[in-house]
Parts: C-alpha cells; structure tokens; sequence
C-alpha cells in the first residue's frame, strides 16, 4: 500500500515515526510519502517538506505566515492528486490537516486520522466536519472518546504512543560523564520545539538558575535548533544543552520546568516534578483566552481532571512564581509526595504501550 502522512511539528514527527515503523511491521511492502521531520526520514520514503518550516503556532503568528501557510497547502493538494495514496494518514496539527482531510475526501482518497484534533479545547462543533471529511478516527487520550461519542461518532482508543516510544528506549547508564555533568542534583529545562516559543520562555527559565546554586540546569535541545542558538539566548550563562537525550535528562533530573505541550506529558510519565510554563503573543493569548474551552492546558491536568501540576501561563511565566514553585517542588516533601502519587494515577489511566502497532493494524485492515 501507499501512505501518505502529514505531521506539523516535532511530537508529530515522533508519533509518526513510530506508525511507519508499526506499518511497516503489519505492511512489509509499505511505501511511504510524507511531511514530516527526521524521525519519519529515518524510516524510509520520500520527505515532501520538513515540519519546520510549517509549525506556526498561536492566531496572529498563523495570520502573520498566511501566505506560507496558503502555500503549503496548495503544494499538498497538487501532491496528493499525482500520488494518489491507498490512505491519506494525518497526524494531530488540525488547523492544516483538516483543510488536507476535506480535499482529499472530496477527492475519493481514504482519510485515517491519528491523534485526533482537540475539538474538546474549543469549537466543538468542528466534530461535524471532522464527520462528513475523515474516514476513521484514533484516538490517544482516554477522555476524547467519551467527548466524540457525545457527538454521535465512534472512534478507536488505541493507547498513547509516548507509551511505546517510552518503553522502546534504553537507559544510557553514563548519561553524565558522556555530557559533563556532575553528581549535583539535575533540574531539566524543556522549553519547547518551536523557535517562537524557545525564544520567549527560555529566558524565564534561565533567570531562576541563580536562586538555586546547589543544583545543574540542563536544557533539552530541540532537533531543529543548534548549539549555537541555545547559546545566543544565553549570552551571560552556558548552561548545558543535550540533544537527542531528553528521556536520559529526565530519567536523571531532580524535577523540570516545562514549556506547555506533548512534553509535560512524557515528563509526568518519567515520574518527574513539573512545572508548566508558556508565553506567547499577547492577543493571540487574549484570543485564545476567550474561545478554549477548558479548565487545563496541559496534558497531564486535562487527564486527570484536577490540577496536577501548576501551570504558569503568560504573567504568570515569570522567574517570581518559577522560582516559588521550584522551592516547592524541591523542598516540600508532602506537595512532592502528593504530586508522584497523582503520576501513579495517571500511568494506570494511561494503559499499556502498543498505540503505533494498533493503530497500524487498524489501518491496514481497514484498506483490505
């Protein structure tokens, strides 16, 4: 069969990394096209265009890169009707797949999508278009199921991919010396895949540095950015930067300070103290304020349906209240306590590894 996959960002390119592997697996005769990152190149096919120059995230950042975005669109509407896929597969980034799902439905070519849109943030009734445009929807988180089928549509829960990508890796014993690191105690500062995000909130993250002279800040490096670039935000520090490691930082950090996204997640599930920051546009932040939907922004709360871990979300992003909950996270023994229970709690809600190998089996018999 041929799949053609699009993923917008750097926990699409993970997750789709793994359902190519998983496909492969249940379809040896698999072909491959799509967009994607460098986990995706690394299992084979034809990369039509690196997520890093699709991710725009926030209203006015999408309106402000309109034209690129139009663009790329256009480009993959011209590609799907050359290649003609078996199964058109779309992973999470809703804002440009689901223009891609209703082209393609229109065009008689079968739309899996894996990793379903979070319509339950805001607009709900997209679910009607999610409807008529995708033939088969997977979902990743337990509660989405129960939120589609209030919409009348059945879904398949087929687990959480960062469970078998978790389970997949392998302990690096000599994580430290292998970096240059010393037996002090590690906080990991994970600020995020996205320049726009990076560029904001890593500053913040840096300023607390000094309030804890007993430990080492390490940051998790994204694959797309450089050294280089980690160092021109921090003119003044030379903190530790590890790319390709971030289980290895966590598995060896004391507790983490963690830009809202997948990674609050994969943090909770490391068993590790959080904090949650972001800081963004200012009205896309107002615009976004006044239409989502929920209590939550990050995973691990939205999960749970209670608040987790604290999330410091734009005045709220600043070294005062970082520095505040780190000392709690560090020192409070009872508030830690609490937190690594609630972790236990979510880990069972999560279920068992094996999302990408149902998701893959699913697909494929559906195509038969």
């Amino acid at each position: 069969m041929n799949y053609y996959l699009i993923s917008g960002e750097a926990s699409g390119d993970l997750h789709g990394a793994n359902l190519m592997k998983a496909i492969k697996q249940t379809d040896p005769q698999a072909n491959f096209r799509f967009l994607g990152g460098d986990l995706m190149l690394a299992e084979g096919g034809h990369i039509v265009k690196h997520y890093s120059e699709m991710a725009f995230m926030g209203f006015v950042e999408v309106v402000m890169n309109l034209r690129t975005v139009l663009r790329n669109i256009k480009m993959v509407k011209q590609d799907l009707l050359q290649d003609r896929p078996d199964a058109l597969v779309l992973i999470d980034f809703p804002g440009f797949n689901l223009k891609i799902a209703e082209f393609a439905k229109k065009n008689g070519i079968k739309v899996f999508y894996y990793i379903s849109p979070k319509v339950w943030a805001w607009n709900q009734k997209r679910v009607l278009k999610i409807k008529k445009v995708v033939d088969h929807l997977y979902c990743i988180l337990p509660f989405e199921v129960e939120f589609f089928r209030s919409w009348g549509m059945e879904v398949d829960y087929v687990g959480n991919p960062l469970l078998d990508e978790i389970a997949a890796s392998t302990p690096n014993e000599n994580f430290r010396t292998q970096n240059g690191l010393t037996d002090q105690k590690i906080i990991a500062l994970l600020p995020g895949s996205r320049r726009q995000e990076v560029s904001s909130i890593l500053t913040d993250m840096l300023s607390v540095v000094r309030n804890f002279p007993g430990y080492q800040f390490v940051i998790a490096g994204a694959p797309t950015f450089t050294q280089d670039y980690y160092d021109a935000l921090m003119p003044n520090q030379k903190l530790k930067v590890v790319f390709g490691q971030t289980y290895d930082l966590l598995r060896n950090a004391e507790a983490a300070i963690v830009t809202s996204g997948t990674a609050t997640l994969e943090t909770a599930l490391f068993h590790v103290p959080e904090i949650v920051v972001y800081k963004g546009n200012k009205i896309s932040i107002a615009i976004a304020r006044l239409v989502i939907k929920i209590r939550f922004i990050s995973l691990v709360n939205l999960i749970m349906d209670k608040l987790v871990v604290k999330e410091l979300i734009q005045e709220d992003c600043n070294p005062a209240k970082i520095t505040e909950e780190l000392n709690a996270l560090l020192h409070d023994d009872a508030y830690r306590s609490n937190m690594l229970k609630n972790y236990q709690e979510l880990s069972e809600k999560m279920g068992e590894p094996g999302a990408s190998k149902r998701t893959a089996e699913l697909i494929f018999k559906e195509l038969q």
